[in-house]
């Protein structure tokens, strides 16, 4: 899509997008609760599953044609591991170990490994000298955010880090992969990715975390996780529809510029988490690269 194609959106769109955006940042901040009383991979589980049902029952109210998809099984299996399976357990396990903050600033540079793995992955989504240049930017605010702990040896703090930048990884492989699924009416792609990451994860869980031998979990950490399913997949993927569906795909990737920004609060205000000039420094890098890698400013300045 060209930038002078790009649609403009109105206030309804903008609400929705900052909705979506602290939707979607809050999913770093109920994370940390979870965790408080579950293991990583039932955290993830409990949301994928809870979000499954919720995205069941929307498609069971709006009779989304569910049925007449299930011969992509596989594609959708795929998308499960790509999409929710690996990068849902990598960004959770990470954050045991930093803020909610950080691990949003870091996912945010999916944008950035997306040009660089498409780029070499398909024939039709060559990057641009601007793309790249984001994508270098993006990567540099990874650096500054990592810094000098990663030359004091691989501790847990460091290894948190990678493992969200592994998250935004594979994000951007199911972006390049996802595009096999076109001609499926997204909220069926939804439900079949969460389906599918659902029937993996399942026995995994089962045998490695034995949920029935936990500790019995506080009313915040069942909290939580019902806000990662119900509000963080299924509300969010339906308000993410809604947007793309009026004000297209450009307009919708915005929401990766706003993620950190809405994390980053929420982890200051209600969990106390510090405020640090490295993550402000990180975030503008991320930010910064977005902003390039979507052009809308440089399109920007040259019609004024």
């Amino acid at each position: 899509m060209s930038t002078d194609a790009i649609r403009r959106m109105g206030l309804a769109e903008w609400l929705l997008l900052i909705t979506l955006s602290v939707i979607w940042g809050g999913s770093f901040f109920f994370n940390k609760v979870a965790l408080g009383g579950l293991p990583p991979l039932v955290v993830v589980w409990g949301r994928v599953g809870v979000g499954c049902l919720g995205l069941l029952a929307v498609a069971a109210l709006g009779r989304l044609p569910l049925r007449e998809h299930l011969g992509r099984w596989r594609q959708f299996l795929v998308m499960g591991v790509l999409n929710t399976f690996l990068p849902f357990t990598l960004i959770v396990w990470g954050q045991q170990h930093i803020d909610s903050g950080l691990a949003a600033v870091i996912n945010a540079t999916t944008p950035a490994f997306t040009i660089l793995l498409a780029n070499f992955m398909t024939t039709d989504e060559r990057g641009s000298a601007g793309k790249y240049v984001g994508a270098a930017i993006g990567l540099g605010g990874v650096a500054v955010l990592i810094g000098t702990d990663a030359l004091r040896g691989a501790g847990d703090h460091v290894m948190g880090q990678l493992a969200v930048m592994g998250a935004a990884m594979s994000y951007a492989c199911s972006a390049i992969y996802g595009r096999r699924l076109r001609g499926v009416p997204p909220l069926v792609a939804a439900t079949g990715q969460l389906a599918a990451s659902l029937a993996v994860m399942t026995p995994v869980v089962l045998v490695a975390c034995r949920p029935w031998e936990l500790p019995f979990p506080g009313l915040e950490v069942f909290g939580a996780v019902a806000g990662l399913g119900l509000v963080c997949s299924a509300l969010a993927y339906a308000i993410y529809f809604r947007i793309l569906g009026s004000a297209g795909a450009t307009n919708v990737q915005l929401v990766t510029l706003l993620i950190p920004f809405s994390a980053a609060t929420l982890g200051i205000l209600v969990l106390g988490e510090p405020f640090t000039w490295r993550l402000v420094a990180g975030m503008a890098f991320v930010s910064t690269a977005v902003a390039l890698i979507d052009g809308r400013p440089a399109a920007w300045l040259r019609r004024n």
